[in-house]
């Protein structure tokens, strides 16, 4: 539903971006990436993990970006790009990564189980998966504060979260993520949590999200375009605080051989 062919799609990145960088990228230097690591980002999106990862890694290091879509990436040749569907292709040069990551990846994709398989035989002996998704069923609201313009905004978000479903999205995945590594063999499993509220990320990454779903949510019967213009306008004129579903960022190693 969120797919990269829309115009929407970078401006979302842009915003994901500014939210949930730090967290990804801190996790990543506390995982032990670092010069000469071999990377794969997987389901990269756009440029910025990729981008942050070649910087880590150095010239002796290495990182494959690969997505269903790759138009937003740049072939630079400070990473490589590779389509790649990671639920139903094979794993790209298996047993080789230092550090695989997916963030907001594994929840849009109805076959889990073999995505995060194909992950895991990616990895070295030794070498880390960090796994990065929503849990909206955790926290289903758009404001905390239902009150007001808030009310609107959270019967929208019942509604995304319904088209969300009905494509095979699982919006509790995220708290699920500790146990599912550890089912794939991981070691040294452990996780935690980010919740954004408010700010100018939040405001921007919802208007472009609705612009992105707006067409779905219209013919599904899901809400109006009185609503929807309304939600807009009350974004523009700094009236709501918005949040997002907890990014639960997980990790785990596999054993060395």
């Amino acid at each position: 539903m969120l797919g990269n062919a829309r115009a929407e799609a970078g401006e979302r990145f842009v915003w994901l971006a500014e939210l949930f960088d730090g967290v990804t990228l801190g996790h990543i230097e506390r995982l032990g990436a670092g010069p000469g690591s071999h990377c794969w980002e997987v389901g990269a999106g756009g440029r910025n993990i990729p981008e942050a990862l070649v910087a880590t890694v150095g010239p002796s290091g290495r990182v494959l970006a690969t997505d269903i879509d790759t138009s937003w990436l740049e072939p630079t040749g400070a990473y490589e790009v590779l389509q790649h569907d990671i639920a139903a292709d094979p794993p790209p040069e298996p047993g080789t990564f230092d550090l695989v990551h997916a963030r907001l990846v594994l929840v849009h994709v109805p076959d889990r189980a073999r995505a995060l398989a194909t992950m895991v035989a990616a990895l070295r002996p030794g070498g880390w998966l960090l796994i990065e998704d929503a849990d909206t069923a955790l926290q289903p609201l758009a404001c905390l504060d239902d009150n007001g313009p808030a009310q609107r905004a959270n019967r929208l978000r019942a509604a995304m979260r319904e088209l969300l479903v009905r494509r095979g999205a699982d919006l509790s995945f995220g708290r699920t993520l500790p146990r599912v590594l550890r089912a794939a063999g991981l070691v040294d499993v452990a996780a935690t949590g980010s919740f954004p509220v408010g700010g100018l990320a939040c405001n921007r990454l919802e208007i472009a999200t609705i612009h992105h779903v707006r067409d779905e949510l219209l013919a599904a019967g899901l809400a109006d375009e009185a609503e929807i213009d309304a939600h807009l306008a009350a974004i523009e004129a700094g009236e709501l605080d918005l949040t997002y579903a907890p990014l639960i960022s997980a990790w785990g190693r596999r054993p060395a051989e």
